[in-house]
């Protein structure tokens, strides 16, 4: 099936190019990012695949049936960024990653809390210039904090796992208790009162119109003082300005994100030779109990390895017809 993948970067290339030819596709490769004025580059394609920060609003979406586009394959978990509702009026299928690799996302939070807390950048760029100096460099003991955390799925199960492996209290919140994690020490309880008790609060849970900015100005009022924050998720789950002002209050003494409201324009490209026009993501960068990776939890071979074989089994199954239409959004793990 001829499908056209945008938003490519080199590993997209190495890992689809790898499995492309075992599953009979043929995948023509485009850096643009899909959105209205790309629309021209999908004449001809049956599929489109698509990342997480493609456009696949109603405008888009339109475009690719009226180019004669029957799927879009999602190479993530995640979409928020598609308007089901019209894809499932439109008639065209959406297919994703559902479980590409939980444990590179989760040990990617893990990495940013220790990170954060035991200043481990800092450490390094003082020791290139030699200075073995421990000033100001001091964290604190895993062992025995209360770990919030926001979601247990697939992700924040793994996540939750670890964290009991340091021997923390870790405290849950989601509409569908985990009994397996329940056995392992797990607690679950309200929202308010995991925000409200938790040491270091992580974000595992999908981006949805309910929890669109989550973590507001009223959440963090909530929070303990000197509160770490972690988000792996979806940038829109924080209030950007809400956490800017709890930074500067020092509500919040740690954020560590590796993905960012408005990271379309920015996240997945080199901008180090330009002018970064949005203030407000300069500013995060600016403090010094900010850690910013740029949407990089997923990024392990595991993962990517996964993300193409599951993408192309998706576009064989459709090809194969077995996907029923209207078919939005299907799940193959």
């Amino acid at each position: 099936m001829k499908t056209a993948l945008f938003s490519t970067k080199p590993y997209d290339r190495t890992y689809f190019n790898r499995f492309a030819e075992q599953y009979s596709q043929d995948i023509t490769y485009f850096e643009n990012r899909l959105e209205p004025k790309s629309l021209v580059l999908t004449q001809g394609f049956r599929a489109v695949c698509a990342f997480v920060n493609d456009q696949l609003d109603r405008e888009v979406l339109s475009g690719l049936r009226e180019s004669g586009v029957e799927l879009v394959a999602l190479r993530c978990a995640g979409y928020n960024h598609v308007d089901v509702a019209a894809a499932r009026e439109l008639g065209l299928g959406v297919v994703r990653v559902p479980a590409y690799s939980p444990h590179a996302v989760a040990e990617h939070a893990v990495a940013l809390i220790l990170t954060l807390n035991r200043k481990i950048h800092k450490a390094y760029n003082r020791v290139r210039e030699g200075n073995f100096a421990l000033d100001r460099l001091e964290g604190f003991d895993l062992f025995g904090k209360t770990v919030g955390v926001i979601g247990t799925g697939k992700i924040g199960q793994v996540f939750c796992t670890i964290m009991r492996g340091f021997g923390c209290r870790v405290l849950a919140y989601d509409p569908y208790p985990n009994e397996a994690l329940q056995n392992l020490g797990v607690e679950y309880a309200p929202i308010d009162e995991v925000l409200s008790q938790a040491d270091i609060v992580s974000l595992h849970c999908p981006l949805t119109p309910e929890n669109h900015h989550l973590i507001n100005a009223s959440a963090l009022a909530g929070m303990k003082n000197g509160v770490m924050i972690i988000n792996t998720s979806r940038g829109a789950l924080i209030d950007t300005k809400a956490i800017l002002d709890a930074l500067k209050n020092r509500r919040v003494g740690y954020l560590g994100i590796d993905v960012y409201e408005q990271e379309t324009d920015f996240f997945f490209r080199d901008l180090s030779e330009e002018i970064i026009t949005d203030d407000t993501l300069m500013r995060l960068i600016g403090f010094p109990n900010v850690l910013i990776t740029s949407h990089q939890g997923f990024f392990t071979e595991e993962a990517l390895v996964e993300i193409a074989r599951t993408t192309l089994e998706n576009l064989s199954a459709y090809e194969r017809g077995e996907f029923m239409e209207p078919n939005t959004v299907v799940d193959r793990s």
